[in-house]
């Protein structure tokens, strides 16, 4: 009966003290600080295969305000056109709305804090977009003036989903689709490194007027691609086709590492 004891009390230390390695395992801390980086620090991370193999998106979005499933296509075929990466991945996350009607900067940090689970890992690089129903706290609607995206991490990116709605909803020659993907492809060139940003220009073609934007014609990273107005021009002007990178920009991806 003692040995029987002996052996239960054995038994039982063993099980517990593996449900304590499991629980000690599960609470481990994820290192985020390459993550936290400025805009356009991880350029040659995105464009080259020198650190990151591969890369993992997570599209976290507002319930009813995901992105187009055209959209996310033009988007990867976009990333598989210029950057290195044996294998690109995206996993969906449903939100609750924030409940305001705009979004600074600052908080749209903090819900990304909240929320993001996808980061650097090994040789896997991690992206995280926000579809929000929410507007810019830096929109100037009464000049017409309304943010589509932005970026604000080396790794992080904003679409405002219901300014682009808006926007789309006023012409027939223009769709959700077509400015969602502008305006990931726009931000994207922000993320590697254009212009100016981390990726250094091969010839100066950076816009005076507009830091970190393009002064060639038609290109992608125009200044006015940023916001409602000039987007809803540009894409008309083109008859509803998204702009692709000037030949400026795409010597400068190439020389940072890209295609």
């Amino acid at each position: 009966m003692k040995k029987l004891y002996i052996l239960f009390f054995l038994t039982f230390a063993l099980i517990l003290g593996c449900s304590k390695d499991s629980n000690e395992s599960d609470t481990l801390t994820v290192d985020k600080t390459a993550n936290l980086k400025e805009t356009g620090d991880s350029a040659n991370e995105f464009l080259s295969a020198s650190k990151f193999k591969n890369l993992m998106i997570e599209i976290a979005y507002v319930t009813n305000f995901a992105p187009t499933e055209t959209a996310v296509s033009n988007f990867l075929e976009l990333l598989k056109e210029r950057t290195h990466k044996d294998n690109i991945s995206i996993i969906y996350k449903e939100l609750e709305s924030p409940q305001k009607d705009s979004l600074t900067v600052s908080e749209i940090d903090d819900l990304e804090k909240e929320n993001r689970t996808i980061y650097n890992n090994e040789d896997t690089l991690g992206l995280y977009i926000y579809f929000t129903d929410a507007s810019s706290s830096d929109d100037k609607p009464e000049e017409d003036l309304v943010t589509l995206g932005a970026v604000y991490r080396n790794t992080s990116m904003v679409i405002f989903e219901a300014t682009i709605r808006n926007l789309a909803s006023k012409s027939s020659l223009i769709s959700n689709s077509t400015v969602e993907t502008a305006t990931l492809n726009h931000e994207a060139g922000h993320l590697f490194g254009l212009v100016n940003l981390g990726t250094p220009s091969v010839n100066e073609h950076e816009d005076p007027d507009a830091k970190s934007h393009c002064n060639e014609q038609n290109c992608l990273m125009r200044a006015e691609l940023q916001f409602g107005s000039g987007m809803a021009k540009m894409l008309t002007a083109k008859g509803g086709a998204v702009p692709n990178f000037g030949v400026e920009c795409i010597a400068d991806l190439q020389a940072n590492g890209g295609k």
